[in-house]
């Protein structure tokens, strides 16, 4: 890895990765152009259960956010970085398949209201994100308690039947995993008041809660901000070490990356800051072992997300925990179709 930079000089390539396959054995990956100059994902991605596809890395292969692998995720980013059109790709990759999206969006849900008719439970602000938070958890408890009622710990049972999971029980049984995207975290950190404090210690709290408990549970957190240090109170460091998956797009201050890798990677925090600003989409993505590669997300327009997401209304689960916090819409109007629409096409 510390010579790849070199290699890259020395065979005249636009870049050269290194991988360790195994004990002994490198793997160097060297591209002779640009891969993320022009995003261009493949038709089959290859995408599975709480396995999404949401970019495409320096090296020509598409990244996935693996659910299953890192169960929860930062995703740090400046305005005009790219980091709402990653989180858009994501909730509409998520869409198409049998999970729960719920969301917290404190900018009176612009992000997120759009695709609303995908999402299970939606808040807009940070008095509605306390309350949802609180059901999430008991929620979280519920399926705890499902969970120890079908572990099956007879001994005629194999071990590998024996569960502490939802995804080893039954198909009839299993509860529909959860996503929770957190669109802007400062906003819930923040207060000027001793009841906005209350309030926000009771927000972090819940938070640490289902990043600590909620993987065996099936609820999985994906928390996007624009800084997330220890300046937002206590409870937000404790609450990033258990975010395994780090994204970062470009930053404003050397800070700000440091807060997504430096306890993971000086090598990333330098790629971070490195990032231009005529390159949205471009981010370091990586994970608590240390390995880190650059992506970037394709441009998915809001127009084309909502179309996605309206497609995929049908699969929108219902949670008793959370009716409450379901968003309520109008029907969907069919718009007639014009003369152009539906004159013939010339060679």
């Amino acid at each position: 890895s510390a010579a790849s930079d070199r290699l890259r000089h020395s065979f005249v390539m636009q870049n050269v990765t290194a991988r360790e396959i195994r004990s002994g054995v490198v793997e160097l990956r060297m591209t002779g152009y640009d891969v993320l100059k022009r995003v261009q994902m493949p038709a089959l991605t290859g995408a599975g259960v709480m396995r999404v596809p949401v970019a495409m890395r320096e090296d020509g292969e598409v990244f996935y956010r693996d659910y299953r692998q890192s169960p929860h995720a930062l995703n740090v980013g400046a305005t005009q970085s790219g980091k709402s059109v990653y989180q858009r790709n994501l909730v509409a990759g998520l869409a198409t398949q049998d999970v729960a999206l719920v969301g917290i969006d404190c900018k009176q849900g612009v992000e997120l209201a759009p695709l609303a008719r995908r999402f299970t439970a939606l808040a807009d602000n940070p008095d509605t994100a306390a309350e949802l938070l609180d059901a999430l958890v008991e929620h979280m408890a519920d399926v705890y308690q499902l969970i120890r009622r079908e572990q099956r710990l007879s001994a005629d049972v194999p071990d590998a039947e024996i569960t502490a999971d939802i995804w080893d029980l039954p198909d009839h049984l299993r509860p529909t995993p959860i996503v929770l995207v957190v669109d802007e975290v400062a906003e819930l950190a923040l207060f000027a008041s001793k009841d906005e404090e209350k309030r926000r210690d009771r927000i972090i709290t819940a938070l640490v809660r289902l990043a600590q408990l909620g993987r065996a549970a099936g609820i999985y957190l994906e928390i996007c901000g624009q800084r997330f240090g220890s300046e937002l109170g206590k409870g937000i460091t404790m609450l990033r070490a258990q975010l395994t998956g780090r994204t970062a797009h470009r930053v404003n201050d050397e800070t700000s990356a440091n807060m997504a890798f430096g306890d993971v990677s000086p090598d990333a925090v330098l790629a971070t800051i490195q990032i231009r600003t005529d390159r949205p989409g471009t981010a370091v993505a990586g994970d608590s072992s240390g390995g880190w590669v650059r992506i970037r997300t394709p441009h998915l327009t809001l127009r084309r997300a909502v179309n996605i997401a309206n497609a995929q209304a049908h699969r929108t689960p219902e949670i008793p925990a959370l009716d409450a916090f379901r968003p309520v819409l109008p029907s969907l109007v069919k718009v007639p179709a014009t003369a152009a629409d539906t004159a013939p096409a010339l060679a």
